[in-house]
Order: C-alpha cells, then structure tokens, then sequence
C-alpha cells in the first residue's frame, strides 16, 4: 500500500509518475489528477468548501467517503464512485477487463498503462493533452452541460464541444439519471462524449485533470449540492421580473424615449427598456455617443420617472481607435496574441478583446462603465460579445493573464461577469444582475443572466431554445432568456414570422426574464458617417409594430407575467438560496414517474406551472402529459384532470397550453 497516505487534502495516490488526490469538498468529492510535480493552485468554479470526510485505507486499496459518497481506487488507480447504498453511480473504464473480464491475474504492469481511464500525452512546458474515460451504461440518461443548439435534451449519444461560441455556452455540470452530479472543472477547450460505449473527456491542453462529483437521490439534491459549492444568483431585484423591451437598435436618444412614452401612454408595464451597441463613438470607449445622446441622466432620469430602468451595451472590444486603447495596450489590459497583429475581431474597425482574466483590467473598465454609465443612472450592463467572439477562432492564437486560451479560455465569460459584479456590488448595489452572452460554470454567482445569443428566426431555433433553457438551469445558469422571436431576420410584415413571433411570445412569458429583441427586417440607413451615426437599424420591435390581433396577444401575457409577479418572485428566491432552475424539467419535479424523465416538448415554470409550448408552424392542438404524484388544472377551460395521463389541448395561435397543480396559489393568479 506504499501508493496511498492520507494527507490534509484526503486522500493521496502516487504511482508511476501520476499524483491522483481526492479531496471531501460541500457534500461531494474533488479529484485531481496531474503528471507534473504539484497541482496548479486554480480553484476555478469551485468555492473554498473543503470538508472533512473519511478516508480508509485497505491491503486491496482506498477509499473516501464524505456524506453519502465513496470514491474506492484499487493499486492501478482505477477509480470507482458509490452511493451510501453502495450502488455505483459511476467508474472508470479499464479496456483490459472491463465488461466482463474478471480474472486480473494475468494483466501486467504495461497493460494497466497503456488502457488507463486517465490518459496524458505531453504538451509544451506542464501543459498535456489529456483524455479521461468513464465506463457507459445503456439506461443512463444525461442533462445539464450548458447551451447547444439541437433538439436533445437528454444528451446521452451527443459530441459536445467544451469551447464558448455565439448561441453555445459549454458549462461542464453533468446531472445523471443514475443519481449523481458531475462538474468537469477544468476550463479548457475540449470536447465531450457520451457514447453508448464509454464517456470520454479530452482536454486540448491542461495541466491536470480536475472534477467534483456528488451523490443525490433527486435531481433537486444534485442541483442543490452543486450550487453548495459554485454559489448561487443573488436575488433578483424587483424590477427585473417583468416585460423588457429591445430591438436592434434604438439610434438616438429621442427614439428611445419615443417608444418609451407610447408604452406609457398605451398602460403597458415595462420594467427595462434597453440601448444596444453602436450607441458609443469608438468601440472601447464605453461611453455615449453625445451627438445622438447629448443627455444620458436626463434620459434615464425620465424613464425612471414612467418606471423603466435602463440597460445598455457593453462589448469588450477594444478599437485601435478608442481613446483607451494605448493605455490599455501597453498596461498589459488586452489579450496577448501569440503570432500576427494583435488583433483578435474585425467589426468596423480592428479591435482587441479587453483581458477580463486580469484582475487589473476588470477594475480599470469598471471604473470607465460607472462614470459613464451607472453614474449616470444606469441600472443594468449588456455583456455583449462574452465568449469572446474572436474573427478567428484558433485558441492557440490568444494569450490571457490567467494562461493560454486553450488551457483556460471557457472561463473568460465568468471573469467578464465579475468584473461588473464585484464592482457594482462595492458600490453598494444590493443584487446586481446583468445580461451576458456565455457563461461557464459559476458565472452564476456573479448575476450573470445568460441569453442564448443571436439565434435564427424560426421554428427550429424556438424548438432549441426550449432545451437550451433547460439544460443551462440544470447546469447551474438559473437566470436565463431567449431573444424573443429570434434574433436574425423576421420581416415585420411577414404572416409566417408573425405566427413564430405570437408562438415565442407565449414562451418567453414564462422564461425566467421576458425579453423582446431581435434584428427585424426592413432595415434603415445609418443615421451619420462616424460614431454611433454608422451602424444601421433593424425595424421595429415594439408590440403595436405588428398587427392589432398580435398587440392584443402580446398585450395580455404581458399583463399575465405581472399578474404573476408573486410567485416569480418565489422562484427567483429558490433559484438564490438553493439554486433552484426557474424554467425545469418534468423529472426535476416528478423524479418517481419514469416517463416524466422522456418528455422533452414541455417544462415547468416553477413547480406549479406546466408549459407546452407550440413548437411548430401551423399547430393549434398538441399533446401533453400531465406528471403523475398530483392533480391538474388546464387554466384555460378550468378542467381538472389526473397526473399520469396524456391529454389532447387546445393551442389557437394566441394561446399556449398551461396546466397549474391543482389547489396551487399559481392557479388564482393565472385564472384572476
């Protein structure tokens, strides 16, 4: 047993060349693994939550157990994990004798490495390339892991990438169907598999292996464990909770307010009101343009007076022609290219990406957006371009303070978020939310509120939409919103985006923030040749530049989202003291029906609220099933019906299905 000693960290495993530490952390398990001398000191999504646990070591091996958890390693390395029933949840996988082959005796010391479950093939310096198996198991089922863009939402037999992309957000939490939680913390540009025949993790280039894993009897106990360890979403304030109006792009000051006077006028609630890019006169300059916006405070001090707050775009790109561009070049603030010019996007301009892994970047742009913008009233910032959007996608290009993109590029996403966290937050703002177009694992407690990018106008999209949403939840990324009606085309006079429009609509009344936006066609000119004059405008996006049958849809689930402003604000209290999804699956709530863990066309708002969104052009009946453990209200008819059951609804084009738990106090506030 000369491989094993426990150490202050749990347990350590020492064998030809490889350190392997598994470590109690929150209520699960930490391991690291690593061919170099010491493991690097990142913590990465994880917070400081080391336990104690209890760690045994045997003539046949070792184990840790902390809670209801137990990680067993054999002399080779093998790792196997346990719940305290001693079922395995999940292990490692061999090819020299797993599945099926018992007798050990006859492998030797080379088979051993050569089949390893942790495989490492140097790179430069202590970076390698690193694969990581995990045995398959035919009944499992697999969500969470972030963004994607395709229809699944069990993600078992799915290729994902591990990289951060415009409409993709890779955040490695794994939920199993076998009861367990897994975080791959390791922040790296990679890929995943889930193949029917082994899961395998591979790493570009990383310096160690790095995952926390739990054990949970419920999806809910996973996801609470986990939010144990990564945090949780502040409270979200009141003001967020309702109707936000977008488009791309109000163009002046006197457009905004325009548009902000009618829906006043008209006695239609909105909560936000938002300013889009190209407001700025340089990319970098994080400022208004003065000759389209001569008076910011004076603007939002009138929009604060009709009760909207403001909300405006804040890319992190850096144009050579930005007043803060030498400064923060030669301060080391911007990423590093390794060959070329350094530049990293080209739009409107050539820019470099602002390097939020620094810790002395994000406190410089801080500093900037609150002269420019909170102090003058802002409430919120749009982390626009966060994955970041580089021109050129070759990770081995870029440079960051924390390290090489390749090894540390998918958390660029969580520091951008904390920069404007951590600093609104010493400025005394209680609950700081801020829309952002990526996360990674933890960007979560940093309020970030995760959209899902500039995604197409169609019926497909909204169908992916609904999995994206739900998958980022389990994954953590509680706040979360789709453009409603898409982001790139839909002509205002279309029929057939109109249909779309109504149908996304009904569905983002009940994400956990309702948010019109997206680039309408026709388009008009740009209004000037320099500054925030050059960039054009889609048409526009507002509920009355439709048709009256459409106003009056919108209209009424706006005031349907504030008639349900009592029990949001619940969930939004479950999503920041447990990490509770707003938007969930069926199983989330209903673990025991088997066949709630199949449905994919349909999620809850909260526990109490089902939504069947149509997902298709030309639907106006679907079926829905009705979880079993309870009774079911269809809130349109008032009929009540058995959980268990499949029933056929009625869906015309200004309604969406809802069923509400009998007895709930959602059901009065749906039904008034």
């Amino acid at each position: 047993m000369q491989f094993f000693r426990e150490t202050a960290d749990g347990l350590e495993f020492k064998r030809r060349g490889e350190t392997v530490v598994i470590t109690p952390w929150g209520s699960g398990l930490r391991v690291r693994a690593t061919k170099n001398s010491r493991f690097a000191p990142e913590d990465w999504a994880l917070l400081p939550k080391q336990t104690a646990g209890t760690v045994t070591i045997t003539e046949q091996g070792a184990r840790v157990s902390n809670g209801n958890i137990t990680c067993s390693i054999d002399p080779y390395g093998k790792l196997v994990f346990t719940n305290d029933r001693g079922g395995v949840l999940l292990e490692e996988y061999y090819r020299s004798w797993d599945y099926g082959d018992e007798n050990w005796d006859h492998l030797d010391d080379i088979t051993m490495e050569c089949q390893a479950g942790r495989q490492y093939y140097p790179g430069e310096g202590q970076q390698h390339r690193i694969r990581l198996h995990f045995k398959a198991r035919d009944e499992e089922k697999i969500f969470g892991m972030g963004q994607y863009q395709h229809p699944y939402l069990d993600l078992k037999g799915c290729h994902l990438e591990l990289e951060q992309k415009n409409t993709q957000a890779s955040v490695p939490f794994a939920v199993s169907s076998l009861g367990y939680g897994l975080l791959m913390n390791v922040p790296a540009i990679g890929r995943v598999e889930f193949a029917k025949n082994v899961t395998e993790w591979e790493f570009t280039s990383a310096k160690q292996i790095d995952y926390w894993i739990c054990a949970g009897d419920t999806p809910a106990a996973i996801e609470e464990a986990y939010a144990q360890v990564t945090g949780t979403v502040p409270m979200m304030p009141d003001f967020a909770m309702g109707f936000w109006q977008c488009k791309l792009r109000y163009q002046t000051q006197e457009e905004l307010l325009t548009v902000a006077r009618e829906y006043h006028r008209r006695g239609v609630p909105v909560d936000v009101i938002v300013l889009d890019y190209f407001h700025w006169p340089q990319q970098g300059d994080w400022t208004f343009d003065p000759d389209y916006f001569p008076d910011p405070a004076g603007m939002v001090r009138e929009l604060n007076a009709m009760g909207m707050k403001l909300m405006v775009s804040v890319w992190p790109t850096v144009d050579r022609a930005s007043v803060h561009y030498n400064e923060m070049k030669d301060r080391g603030l911007l990423v590093q290219t390794a060959r070329g010019i350094p530049v990293t996007m080209e739009c409107r301009g050539f820019e470099t990406f602002m390097d939020t892994t620094n810790p002395e970047t994000r406190e410089y742009v801080y500093g900037i957006v609150k002269e420019n913008y909170l102090d003058k009233g802002v409430s919120i910032l749009w982390l626009d371009e966060a994955e970041p959007e580089y021109s050129v996608p070759d990770w081995d290009q870029y440079r960051y303070y924390a390290g090489t993109a390749l090894e540390c590029g998918n958390i660029y996403p969580l520091t951008y978020a904390q920069a404007f966290y951590e600093g609104m937050k010493k400025d005394g703002v209680e609950n700081p939310i801020n829309l952002i177009r990526c996360a990674w694992a933890g960007s979560q407690r940093y309020g970030a509120l995760a959209w899902s990018g500039d995604v197409p106008s169609t019926f497909t999209y909204l169908r992916y939409q609904l999995t994206a949403g739900l998958n980022m939840g389990l994954a953590g990324i509680t706040w979360w919103t789709a453009d409603i009606g898409g982001f790139h085309g839909g002509h205002v006079e279309d029929p057939a985006f109109h249909e779309l429009l109504a149908r996304w609509f009904q569905f983002g009344t009940f994400c956990p923030v309702m948010r019109l936006h997206g680039n309408r066609d026709p388009h008009t000119k740009p209004l000037g040749t320099s500054g925030g004059g050059l960039c054009s405008s889609g048409a526009g996006n507002e509920i009355w530049s439709y048709t009256p049958q459409l106003e009056q849809m919108m209209e009424k689930y706006i005031r349907l989202r504030y008639a349900l402003r009592p029990y949001i604000k619940e969930q939004m209290r479950a999503a920041h003291e447990k990490g509770t999804p707003v938007i969930r699956t069926l199983f989330y709530e209903f673990p025991e029906d088997k066949k709630a863990w199949d449905v994919t066309d349909e999620y809850l708002f909260g526990p109490d609220i089902l939504c069947a969104p149509v997902l298709a052009a030309g639907v106006r009946q679907r079926d829905v099933y009705l979880p079993a453990g309870c009774d079911w209200t269809d809130a349109a008819t008032g009929r009540e019906y058995a959980g268990g059951q499949t029933v056929a609804a009625e869906a015309p084009i200004d309604r969406m299905p809802l069923f509400v738990r009998k007895g709930s106090a959602a059901l009065q506030l749906i039904t008034g």
